[in-house]
């Protein structure tokens, strides 16, 4: 297989990060086009037998952090609602509200536990290649994502009752 036929095959993946990191389908696919330029016009910037995938991740990544405040800006921030036009496939009742609070818990970590959380848990990367794309250790993924994972947990959790304050005579 041809590496540029292995670049073909990544577009789903990197589609999906963009769309996440752009929050808006447009912008994602000028950031994947623009992606895939660099790529192979640096084609020669790769080396045979190394991390491929990461390497096309890392342009993506680098392109968007670049251009995040001017053309890669959403004009304004999606809401929970707006995020369905982004699904492939709305689910079905249940399953479609539980998509839409994934998509209102995503939207509420921070920006660095969002990238860990949709490099390794949704396009299944190592540790070691999210850390090659995030430049940064593998130590500090593990700990964004298990950080990431934990307040995904504590934002979806549905089983802990209401928290109330207790009102007393002094609060008015």
């Amino acid at each position: 297989m041809s590496v540029e036929r292995d670049i073909e095959a990544l577009i789903p993946s990197l589609r999906r990060f963009a769309r996440a990191l752009c929050r808006d389908a447009h912008l994602a696919d000028d950031l994947v086009q623009d992606t895939l330029e660099r790529a192979l016009s640096r084609l020669f910037l790769w080396r045979r037998g190394s991390n491929l995938r990461a390497w096309m991740f890392t342009i993506l990544r680098n392109l968007f952090i670049n251009g995040r405040r001017t053309r890669y800006a959403p004009a304004a921030t999606l809401t929970a609602d707006q995020w369905e036009v982004l699904l492939v496939h709305l689910p079905e009742q249940p399953a479609r509200m539980e998509a839409l609070d994934l998509l209102r818990a995503l939207d509420r970590l921070t920006e660095d536990q969002r990238e860990v959380l949709l490099l390794v848990g949704l396009e299944g990367l190592t540790y070691d290649e999210a850390a090659r794309v995030l430049d940064v250790p593998a130590g500090t993924v593990m700990s964004r994502l298990s950080r990431g994972r934990e307040a995904l947990r504590r934002l979806l959790d549905r089983d802990d009752p209401p928290k109330l304050r207790e009102v007393t005579s002094n609060d008015s």
